[in-house]
């Protein structure tokens, strides 16, 4: 009888050696207790020196993670063998407050030397801006490693244009396993920041082509926006996403039914029937688009740097097939095991199974690749300026971990 938890004990120790380590809550309790109060306090330093700073943060998490995973590989520099993600075309001159990740870093290099990774300070960093602006706070899972590579084409093929529509956004968000209701919660993260007026001369001025301006738009916040961004103005002026650009809450949603989405890709979600629905439950029920909402950032937290030869759906399929048959194994193992009184024998099936799981999961089969990416037609993205880029001057780089 003896024999049975020391079966057990061997399987599990096997176990978490093959799959490896996984992202949960609390990653740093043992290396750096305080990791997740420093992050926060240095968010609430940023937050007093510049309010739109943490907006600006909170951006990193969707920017980061949907090219390639949340692997911090938007923060690295170019270098002369790899063109970086910052001057990608969704970030230059969009994405800012870099600077804000670089100090959160440097207190935790101080407190953690070489512990906390830039990945999950960005994760952290997300979380906590929402919270510090009035939204939810929810538990974060930790462990990601930094990339040591970026790639300005997969963030300029994968990150939607202030154009899109409901419709290629529900189609890009369903390739990383996030749903209709996943995708219009995370839109809300427009309920806070900024957004340039070069990302809405389209829909003041020529909308689709027709040299008119959108109809969606409301008639009075329209001509506050003709205002704010003259024909032939400064691009670069800024205006607020919502009525309350400092406050995370459902004013954002309530805009949208009433016309006043301040950028084309926000508007449609209400216009768009599939959307439509979601914008108006979180807008008369803000404790919903905050339940929504933390699903959807935990949900978007967990993509990961992977099998760039799969689609994301045939990764995800991946980890539960690696998962369903290391367990049948595990199990098998340890009742044959047991019964036979063998850890031997246990031993032989288990690593049979994991032989088994690695014919199944490690190559590339054609039955992992039948949801590829839809990315904008290029033809169509040269009918509208890009914006031009500049040398900037090299910014203080992020130690990675």
């Amino acid at each position: 009888m003896s024999l049975l938890p020391h079966l057990i004990l061997y399987l599990t120790l096997f176990t978490v050696a093959v799959t490896g380590e996984t992202l949960r809550p609390r990653f740093y309790r043992e290396t750096c207790p305080e990791a997740e109060s420093i992050v926060r306090r240095e968010m609430k330093k940023a937050m007093i020196k510049e309010a739109r700073s943490v907006a600006s943060v909170m951006r990193f998490q969707f920017h980061d993670c949907f090219v390639n995973g949340c692997d911090a590989s938007l923060l690295l520099d170019d270098t002369p063998n790899m063109l970086g993600e910052k001057l990608s075309l969704s970030n230059i001159d969009s994405l800012r407050s870099f600077e804000v990740v670089d100090d959160i870093k440097e207190a935790l290099e101080k407190a953690c030397p070489a512990t906390v990774s830039c990945a999950d300070i960005v994760i952290m960093a997300a979380r906590d801006a929402v919270a510090l602006t009035g939204g939810p706070d929810w538990e974060v899972k930790l462990g990601r490693r930094d990339s040591l590579t970026a790639s300005q084409k997969d963030s300029d093929d994968i990150m939607p244009s202030p154009r899109a529509n409901a419709t290629f956004l529900i189609d890009l968000f369903e390739r990383f396993n996030l749903s209709v209701k996943d995708m219009v919660a995370l839109s809300g993260s427009h309920s806070i920041g900024q957004g340039r007026c070069f990302s809405i001369m389209f829909r003041l001025y020529n909308q689709s082509g027709s040299g008119k301006p959108d109809p969606a738009l409301e008639p009075s916040y329209r001509k506050k926006l003709d205002k704010l961004c003259p024909l032939g103005g400064d691009e670069n002026v800024t205006g607020d996403l919502d009525a309350t650009p400092q406050v995370f809450d459902n004013q954002y949603f309530k805009d949208l039914v009433s016309g006043r989405g301040f950028l084309n890709s926000d508007q449609t979600l209400y216009t768009n029937r599939v959307t439509r629905e979601y914008v108006k439950m979180f807008s008369e029920d803000q404790g919903e688009f905050f339940r929504a909402f933390e699903e959807g950032m935990v949900k978007l937290g967990d993509l990961q740097s992977g099998r760039p030869e799969m689609d994301w759906q045939g990764q995800k399929l991946v980890e539960h097939l690696m998962q369903i048959l290391l367990v049948i194994s595990g199990v098998v193992a340890v009742v044959v095991g047991y019964a036979t009184e063998s850890f031997r024998t246990m031993m032989l099936i288990y690593a049979g199974g994991v032989v088994l799981t690695t014919l199944v999961t490690v190559p590339n089969w054609p039955f992992y690749n039948l949801h590829p990416l839809k990315w904008l037609d290029p033809s169509e993205a040269e009918k509208y300026p890009k914006p031009e880029v500049v040398v900037v001057a090299s910014k203080k780089k992020v130690s990675k971990k």
